[in-house]
């Protein structure tokens, strides 16, 4: 039974502090200081991370008793000062995850008493870029010993704050979209600005997210093994993470190159405006979900070992 929570308690942990770090990111480059889609006059933004940086709190306090009772043999042991004391003094996992609970903390204590403004959503991507880097020390970038640990580490760190910055766009684009204004031309066009701006910074996280995905391979499957893709438990639910990040990137080139261009022409003509972003709202759903089911994975098969260790 405890094995599922801590499943869950990682997953909450993943959404949490990428939305933190990749929305207040997204509210900073792609809309204006100023004007009805600046930050401060969107009345979503300033809940949407206060609720994730609660939920990632109580996620990294609660996953850390979970994971501590798994490794103790039971709640009850779990519970034990002595037991969450030896695991937040000698494991990294321990240290990374009241690293994520200090950061959310800051972060909801930054956000509940004060109006949303630049430099606080600056404060806030920096403590959610904290949060995410701790990912390394709670899965295996962070065990490889010898000359290459550093290199894994590193690609581990790299990978977890490319998928934060670009699951957080992909919740500030559904939110931006879903928007209602009196002025809906005006607001159409911060829309297409923002997806056209993305389009670049897409491109690197692209990059970033594959090279540093190979680097984690190289450690964690091996030239040598890679039929274990197939034969592991490890290697099937890598398979379909990549399988699932395979499909993010179809939908990712479609918004890009099809139907970000089809919205522009669509906003001089009245008829054509909500197909054009009906089509792009869908597009933007079935990403993000599939974006949930990689995290979903990348949680499970955390918790296993890697197939260079089989």
């Amino acid at each position: 039974m405890l094995e599922p929570a801590v499943i869950i308690l990682r997953l909450a942990q993943y959404t949490g502090a990428m939305i933190l770090f990749g929305s207040s990111l997204f509210a900073l480059y792609a809309l204006a200081p100023s004007g009805m889609a600046a930050s401060a006059s969107l009345r979503w933004l300033r809940p949407l991370l206060a609720w994730s940086a609660a939920g990632l709190l109580a996620a990294s306090l609660l996953g850390l008793l979970a994971q501590t009772s798994v490794l103790a043999g039971s709640l009850s042991e779990g519970l034990k000062l002595s037991s969450l004391s030896a695991v937040v003094t000698t494991m990294g996992f321990g240290r990374s995850a009241l690293v994520r609970a200090v950061g959310a903390g800051l972060a909801l204590f930054l956000l509940l008493p004060r109006r949303l403004d630049r430099t606080s959503l600056r404060v806030c991507a920096m403590l959610g870029a904290v949060t995410c880097a701790s990912f390394a020390w709670m899965g295996h970038g962070a065990a490889t010993e010898g000359p290459g640990g550093s290199l894994h580490l590193g690609a581990d760190i790299l990978h977890s704050l490319a998928a934060g910055v670009w699951i957080g766009a992909l919740v500030g684009f559904l939110f931006l979209l879903k928007r209602r204004s009196s002025d809906d031309a005006a607001l159409d066009h911060v829309r297409h600005r923002a997806l056209h701006g993305f389009s670049g910074i897409g491109s690197v996280l692209v990059a970033t997210l594959v090279a540093s995905g190979l680097v984690n391979s190289w450690f964690l499957i091996g030239p040598t093994r890679i039929p274990g893709l197939w034969t592991t438990p490890y290697g099937q639910l890598l398979s379909l993470k990549l399988l699932l990040f395979a499909g993010m990137l179809v939908l990712a080139a479609a918004n890009r190159f099809h139907l970000t261009p089809t919205l522009r022409v669509a906003l001089d003509t009245a008829a054509a405006r909500e197909p054009a972003l009906g089509a792009l709202r869908r597009s933007l759903v079935i990403e993000s979900a599939l974006a949930i089911a990689v995290l979903g994975l990348v949680a499970g098969f955390g918790m296993l070992a890697p197939v260079s260790a089989q």
